[in-house]
């Protein structure tokens, strides 16, 4: 039970954020309008609001309709990750709680808009790099970073175990 909690209380927590900032972006500026958060960040951060219709970065704009059922099967497939685990596998709840935040995020977005509501306007002028996102993009991007880095932390620590056993072994 208590995963499933983890997971929950990770998933509302996203959405919470991701849909009522989106919401005050809908509510305040128009398609392309641009808001100066911090005057002093100005261009390198504001925001922008922006309509996404394809994946990250705004590629494959004409598979629109895939990017309405992929976020499903991905929520049936971290719920199906989420039975198999164990109780003790804290980080990977959390994780998967944040990615199916992000990813049932802008999936109601698309519903509910026909497109992502994208915002976060970050610009790095040495690079000419400009991209526009939201909380839900950075929800997904963060709880992939967490279960690459459990999993690898996970493995040292079987390898490690499994040195130990060996040399117990030797002995």
């Amino acid at each position: 039970m208590r995963r499933w909690v983890i997971f929950a209380v990770g998933v509302i927590a996203i959405l919470l954020v991701d849909q009522v900032s989106k919401q005050w972006i809908v509510n305040n500026l128009a398609l392309g309008e641009t808001y100066q958060v911090i005057p002093a960040l100005y261009p390198v951060f504001q925001f922008t609001y922006s309509a996404n219709t394809g994946a990250a970065f705004g590629i494959f704009p004409e598979l629109s309709w895939l990017f309405q059922i992929l976020p499903l099967l991905i929520v049936v497939a971290i719920l199906y990750f989420i039975y198999r685990s164990q109780d003790t596998d804290t980080v990977m709840h959390i994780a998967f709680g944040i990615v199916v935040g992000g990813a049932l995020g802008n999936f109601i977005d698309r519903l509910q808009h026909g497109h992502v509501v994208d915002f976060f306007h970050i610009y790095i002028p040495p690079l000419n790099f400009s991209n526009v996102s939201n909380f839900a993009d950075h929800a997904i991007v963060l709880g992939v970073i967490m279960l690459l880095i459990d999993n690898l932390l996970a493995e040292r620590r079987a390898q490690r175990e499994k040195q130990a056993e060996s040399l117990a072994e030797e002995s």
